[in-house]
């Protein structure tokens, strides 16, 4: 049992999967084939089979799957392996900006591996789990849930004993604390930028302010609607647009540089359909992760969360933006000072919670190169 309260062994059963899909179109393949291969130096899109995943709830999601995308080629001694978990409510597709020859992660040195969290609608999510496990009969998932999942994965998936890097943002960075904290003996450095160890009070109320306004449609219908809620998806988007971006961001119209030319093209074109890609069921599981998320609750550190961060191991570079309003600065100082060794950094953007998003060349200039020289050190 390690750190997280993970009983889980490998075994031949646990065999790596490429399922092919009408989401992910890829052939099936076994782990095994993979490492007699080698894995390929393009992008591959796969879905690992978990198996049983026994949760933190006390509940178990039979036939758990956990999609992923990796980039670059493992080494000999699997020594360069970096981990990008995704944010909320992120494919592994959203997230590539980070990824590419020259970038922070570069898959002509590293070997990738970008992974979904659960309830993303491509690893198991309530709108693509059988009864009576679907819609909002899924269960409550945690970020240990999610992380026990990946470590699966790249454990008995790939057969990785090291990780070289952890890097996430906002729920990626949820997760990123929460692998040094469940894995410290494999993880040997960690990247988390706009998000907290712990979900603060305020960072809760925010995301019941969201939650209610999808819930409030009628086309809701309790979360067994036949059609999306669209007005319900419509109103979250909206009431996320208002805390994502900073007032500084709002008021200098720098919403013109992302190709909008009016605040109400913006809210349409940029927030609108940001969320009405996504089912809603999906939106509010991974809404209750995030509600959820604290580190301090990993097993053996009784709920302290001081405790928790002092026993990180990894090399740690942690990350804000300026005018984060939900993940702020003062928050997450907080938890790098816990961290021994802990470099903290203020990404200076006007952009809000967005800073770490990819969207402006400054503010990824600056995540970037925090993230090579931690690579580096």
């Amino acid at each position: 049992m390690n750190s997280a309260g993970e009983t889980f062994e490998p075994s031949r059963r646990d065999v790596l999967r490429l399922i092919s899909s009408s989401a992910l179109g890829v052939p099936i393949a076994s782990s095994a084939a993979i490492a007699d291969q080698g894995v390929p130096t393009l992008a591959d899109e796969g879905v690992f089979e978990l198996g049983e995943l026994r949760l933190e709830s006390g509940v178990t999601l039979p036939d758990a799957k956990l999609a992923y995308k990796t980039h670059g080629r493992l080494n000999a001694d699997k020594s360069n392996v970096l981990l990008y978990p995704t944010p909320y409510p992120a494919q592994h597709g959203d997230i590539e900006w980070l990824i590419g020859p020259g970038r922070a992660l570069d898959p002509d040195k590293n070997f990738i591996i970008v992974l979904d969290q659960l309830g993303n609608g491509l690893s198991s999510s309530p709108s693509n789990t059988p009864s009576p496990l679907d819609r909002m009969n899924f269960p409550t998932i945690t970020i240990r849930d999610d992380v026990t999942a990946q470590h699966r994965l790249v454990n008995s998936g790939f057969g990785i004993r090291r990780v070289a890097l952890v890097t996430g943002w906002s729920m990626g960075a949820q997760q990123t604390f929460q692998w040094a904290m469940s894995y410290p003996e494999m993880v040997e450095r960690i990247a988390p930028f706009c998000g907290t160890a712990k979900t603060t009070p305020h960072n809760a109320v925010f995301l019941q302010s969201a939650r209610s306004a999808l819930t409030a449609d009628a086309a809701w219908m309790d979360g067994n609607y036949k059609d999306q809620p669209v007005k319900g998806v419509r109103a979250f988007s909206h009431v996320y647009a208002g805390w994502a971006f900073s007032q500084p961001f709002y008021k200098q119209g720098l919403y013109r540089q992302l190709g909008f030319a009016s605040l109400e093209d913006f809210i349409a074109g940029f927030w609108e359909k940001r969320y009405a890609r996504r089912d809603a069921n999906n939106l509010l599981s991974m809404l209750r992760t995030w509600q959820l998320n604290d580190l301090g609750g990993t097993p053996g550190f009784s709920g302290s969360l001081e405790r928790a961060l002092g026993a990180i191991k990894a090399k740690a570079t942690v990350m804000a933006g300026q005018t984060d309003l939900y993940f702020t600065p003062a928050d997450i100082e907080a938890d790098a000072a816990g961290i021994p060794g802990a470099r903290f950094r203020t990404i200076p953007s006007l952009w809000g919670h967005m800073a770490g998003a990819g969207l402006n060349l400054t503010d990824s200039h600056f995540i970037e190169t925090e993230i090579t020289a931690l690579l580096a050190a």
